[in-house]
């Protein structure tokens, strides 16, 4: 098969373009950096493109899957960062709804990244499946616009999945990679009284979901890509103290993360209790549906 991946040098981008060239696959891969960078980050068997304008039309993608977009984190939401948060995702995505129509040969499906925080951060603990409403902050308001760009191209006649994503779990990034340190230094704990929910998933669940629904043309639509089993602030802190052999007692103030992250403290502070009804209901069986499996396997990587 033969895939277009936006985000390819990323966090989860360059995973999952590592995978499909192990599987055989060819990847051609989206990024603003020198051909022969990103030739010497991934695989001198990636095709690089600097621009969509770049990609031949004529060209027959089996799949393209969008995963650009800055990290959510990375800053503090000022105005001009919460401007960047939007262009980087809606940006990307538009030019890929432009070069979908330009093609005389329409892919075969478009599965695009979006995240749970598209069901905002007030909800009580509910159990939040595919079919639930959209929040009413920030990050509930970029997730619904981003959401809403990829829908074009599914009016387009293209098979469209669209993931929304909990916190992926991986030592080599993302917010395991920004924990570890601490939880080592004695230094992990809770967040406030640790009872909001975190949902997670495993890099490679995350990776065989994508590829799961690369190549199940009946799948289309929304799905959460999270791990089946519910899990609260405080027993990820204590099975991640577990894990590293360190006690995890020391508790994150709410107010603290507040002045440190503003606006963006409430993707810590508060969390959703999001399921994966759409994926499960799909045949997809996760390989690590177990906090504690998950992470003893991603620290033997280390």
């Amino acid at each position: 098969m033969q895939f277009l991946i936006t985000g390819g040098t990323g966090f989860i981008g360059s995973r999952l373009v590592h995978r499909l060239l192990n599987e055989g696959h060819q990847v051609v891969v989206l990024s603003r950096q020198p051909a022969k960078d990103v030739r010497l980050q991934l695989s001198t068997r990636v095709k690089p493109v600097s621009s969509l304008a770049a990609v031949n039309p004529a060209t027959c993608f089996d799949a393209i899957i969008n995963l650009a977009g800055e990290g959510i984190l990375d800053k503090r939401w000022r105005q001009a960062r919460k401007k960047v948060l939007l262009d980087s995702r809606i940006g990307v995505t538009s030019e890929l709804v432009d070069l979908i129509e330009r093609m005389e040969n329409k892919p075969g499906c478009f599965i695009s990244a979006s995240a749970v925080g598209y069901y905002g951060f007030s909800r009580l603990g509910e159990p939040l499946d595919e079919s639930a409403e959209v929040g009413s902050d920030f990050a509930a308001t970029l997730c619904d616009r981003w959401e809403q760009t990829a829908r074009r191209i599914e009016a387009l006649g293209v098979r469209t999945c669209i993931v929304r994503l909990g916190m992926v779990l991986h030592p080599g990034g993302g917010a395991l990679q920004k924990m570890l340190p601490v939880f080592r230094l004695c230094l992990g704990g809770p967040i406030g009284n640790g009872q909001q929910i975190v949902p997670w998933v495993h890099m490679d669940d995350l990776l065989n979901a994508l590829i799961y629904l690369a190549n199940h043309p009946e799948s289309c639509g929304v799905f959460n890509v999270v791990a089946p089993e519910i899990v609260t602030n405080k027993a990820f802190a204590k099975a991640l103290g577990q894990a590293v052999r360190r006690p995890a007692l020391l508790p994150a103030p709410v107010s603290v993360l507040g002045l440190m992250l503003g606006e963006s403290s409430k993707l810590l502070t508060e969390g959703q209790a999001v399921v994966p009804k759409r994926l499960l209901d799909a045949g997809f069986t996760f390989a690590y549906p177990d906090l504690r499996k998950a992470l003893a396997t991603l620290l033997s990587y280390l």
